[in-house]
């Protein structure tokens, strides 16, 4: 400010003395200083975001492996059980009419798990309610219009 002498000094109310730490910044200052510290607050959350997804990722595909190779074991003991089934039933009947007992049960294993997985595919009505309600949603961001 420039005082009645017109010599530059600081306004009369307040110095640059007075103040702690670095001089008073600008609104403009001020407002930058947030927009880059929220841009690197999002930026790091972005990317803390994008680390846990890869890391969940790496675990859901671990776990996928070993529910496929469970799967696989499983199919295993169950092909080796019909053939002990089989093999058992051989030696009373003889050993083509066993693989017929044995496949006749399987057939009505599939039957049952057909007919039973119809029915739940027959039990399912469509898109789900969230679907409905999420059409409102900007509705009722809108408000009441008239």
């Amino acid at each position: 400010m420039i005082d009645a002498s017109g010599a530059r000094g600081a306004p009369p109310h307040e110095t640059t003395d007075d103040l702690p730490g670095e001089p008073l910044s600008s609104l403009g200052d001020v407002v930058a200083d947030i927009a880059k510290d929220l841009s690197t607050l999002v930026r790091q959350e972005t990317e803390l975001a994008k680390a846990e997804l890869r890391e969940s990722a790496k675990r859901a595909g671990k776990g996928s492996g070993l529910l496929g190779g469970a799967g696989l074991a499983g199919w295993f003991v169950l092909l080796f059980l019909s053939l002990a089934l089989w093999w058992a039933i051989g030696d009373a009947v003889g050993l083509g009419w066993s693989a017929l007992v044995v496949a006749v049960v399987w057939g009505i294993a599939a039957a049952v798990m057909y007919s039973m997985g119809r029915g739940e595919l027959k039990r399912v009505q469509g898109l789900p309610k969230t679907t409905e309600t999420a059409k409102h949603i900007p509705d009722a961001l809108k408000g009441n219009e008239s």
